[in-house]
């Protein structure tokens, strides 16, 4: 049995859809036996809390198995970062944009706008607040105190994950949490990161955790969304032509037929 390194490279936002196929990898490669470790090599701005919280899960189950070097590409950011330091190491280049530890809640109230259109909407709901965050009305001081209360619990245990996987003081990380972007160089200097390097020193470095020679590393991907194989071919152009969410409900859409079909 020929004894291998996997790279997996993550690249876009991090969302329950995008990260979900990713989680089931790194599962699934806590089970290869040939696969001695992985490369991490991720670029992402970050995403929701919940997804990149699964994802650091998964990476850092993984490398309690096998050892697991994270690569930050260009961007490192928010959620990103937080996946990457479950892996054992952490490698940046030395511009890679790396942090923007915090938490960000966005509340977009379009009445007045729509009050111009003269456009007219009726929200019908039962519970006080239940129509607070649909995004058709200001938040009332009440509202906005509750959010921010969820977006302070969230920053805690952000700030909190990243002490204890950077071996920091929770107030030294505290201090470096203010959603700012950190260069690698700035990063390496304020225990963010190990060490410097592009995607080619992390996997040496990981080389020598495992014995394994770089040479034998194989790219491992998870598999292509279902729409993708079912439009394969010559409909491929059309498929590829077709808005992300579109793409997702149709694929929702078909899955939900062929399960139909089969009950």
């Amino acid at each position: 049995m020929r004894e291998r390194l996997a790279h997996v490279q993550f690249r876009g936002t991090i969302r329950e859809r995008s990260v979900e196929p990713f989680v089931r990898l790194l599962r699934a490669l806590r089970e290869r036996r040939r696969i001695k470790g992985v490369l991490l090599d991720i670029s992402s701005g970050g995403g929701g809390d919940i997804p990149s919280t699964d994802f650091y899960l998964a990476v850092k189950r993984l490398d309690q198995v096998k050892p697991v070097v994270a690569s930050i590409g260009s961007l490192g950011a928010s959620g990103a970062y937080m996946a990457a330091i479950g892996a054992r190491k952490v490698y940046a280049y030395p511009d890679s944009g790396v942090g923007s530890i915090g938490v960000v809640m966005p509340h977009f109230a379009i009445r007045d706008l729509l009050d111009k259109l003269g456009i007219r909407v009726e929200l019908l709901h039962e519970g006080r607040h239940k129509d607070a965050y649909q995004g058709l009305r200001p938040l009332t001081d009440e509202e906005r105190a509750k959010l921010q209360a969820v977006a302070s619990d969230s920053y805690a245990s952000f700030v909190d994950l990243v002490a204890r996987e950077r071996r920091k003081p929770v107030e030294e990380i505290r201090a470096l949490a203010t959603g700012e972007f950190w260069s690698g160089k700035q990063a390496l200097r304020l225990g963010l990161v190990d060490a410097l390097g592009d995607r080619y020193d992390a996997l040496e470095d990981l080389a020598r955790l495992t014995g394994v020679r770089s040479s034998r590393t194989i790219l491992v991907t998870p598999p292509r969304p279902f729409v993708e194989r079912f439009f394969g071919g010559g409909l491929a152009t059309m498929a590829d032509g077709l808005t992300v969410r579109l793409r997702e409900n149709l694929e929702d859409v078909v899955t939900e037929s062929l399960l139909s079909r089969g009950r």
